[in-house]
């Protein structure tokens, strides 16, 4: 009985893993008409056609993600603001910014990949302190430059 329950623990944990690792959908994308322009979408924020931001069915309001155009590898990051899409042969409704970053707006429908985006700091480029003559360039921190800013508080608070 041990080893059963042992097993099925073992065999859950690896589903769990498999399906965490691999959760990517691919299928067709669509993209609001300019007719939604400034409707309220289901989240309560209204539509704008010029920002990143998506309908999707399951995932949670403000779940990021990364939609990936396969045929040109074009990339965008959209917010998920909507419900949708109502046809079932669509994984996700985009705005119209966001077809265009993809370069499906001439296309209407295109088979598209969706995955959730991880912010991950490790991934930033990162200014190196060497010139052209690879020699080391003296880098200030962050309390020598606040020394150097000088703030007229006269300009500021008017």
């Amino acid at each position: 009985m041990k080893k059963k329950i042992t097993l099925l623990f073992i065999v859950a944990s690896l589903c769990l893993f498999i399906t965490d690792c691999f959760a990517q959908q691919t299928g067709n994308a669509s993209f609001y008409n300019h007719r939604f322009q400034g409707r309220k979408m289901s989240s309560g924020v209204p539509y704008h056609r010029d920002s990143l931001t998506c309908a999707h069915r399951t995932l949670p309001f403000g779940t990021l993600l990364e939609v990936i155009n396969p045929k040109n590898n074009k990339k965008v990051i959209v917010k998920v603001t909507d419900r949708g899409p109502r046809y079932r042969n669509r994984i996700i409704d985009l705005s119209y910014a966001a077809a265009k970053e993809l370069g499906i707006v001439n296309q209407g429908i295109a088979q598209v990949e969706i995955k959730e985006w991880v912010f991950n700091p490790y991934y930033l480029p990162l200014p190196i302190p060497f010139d052209a003559y690879g020699l080391f360039i003296n880098v200030k921190s962050a309390a020598e430059t606040l020394k150097d800013v000088q703030i007229d508080k006269k300009t500021v608070l008017k």
